[in-house]
């Protein structure tokens, strides 16, 4: 499966996924069996929205 573009992301999405980033990380010095998956499936549908919000920008222009 070939990997996605990553996309151009708004300062807004940047917070967000920085403040998801630090919170995965905070968790991971718990320990490695600390469950994180919630927090990845956050960052995976806040990068969906960029991309289709990117795709959406292309496809009007």
């Amino acid at each position: 499966m070939p990997a996605k573009p990553e996309p151009q992301l708004t300062a807004s999405e940047k917070a967000k996924a920085a403040w998801l980033i630090a919170r995965m990380g905070k968790r991971a010095i718990a320990g490695p069996d600390v469950y994180q998956a919630d927090l990845e499936k956050k960052l995976d549908r806040l990068l969906d929205a960029a991309r289709k919000r990117e795709a959406k920008a292309k496809s009007s222009r």
